[in-house]
């Protein structure tokens, strides 16, 4: 019973792990978008900038490498 668990969890994280790379080799240039977490309004209840390119929840990401 235990080694059902336990390759069912190694199952998960191999397929986990495979949803990544196809998504970084599918994207352009390997980069991830969506960075700054003050587009999430779930992460950013109070309206600040972002921490990382300074840009305002109403506003794109700033810094074009990590867009």
């Amino acid at each position: 019973m235990e080694w059902k668990v336990a390759l069912l969890a190694i199952g998960l994280l191999a397929l986990g792990f495979a949803g990544i790379a196809i998504k970084i080799i599918v994207k352009k240039d390997g980069k991830f978008s969506g960075t700054c977490a003050s587009q999430s309004p779930f992460l950013n209840k109070e309206g600040e900038s972002c921490s990382f390119c300074g840009a305002s929840p109403e506003e794109k990401c700033k810094n074009e490498a990590a867009a």
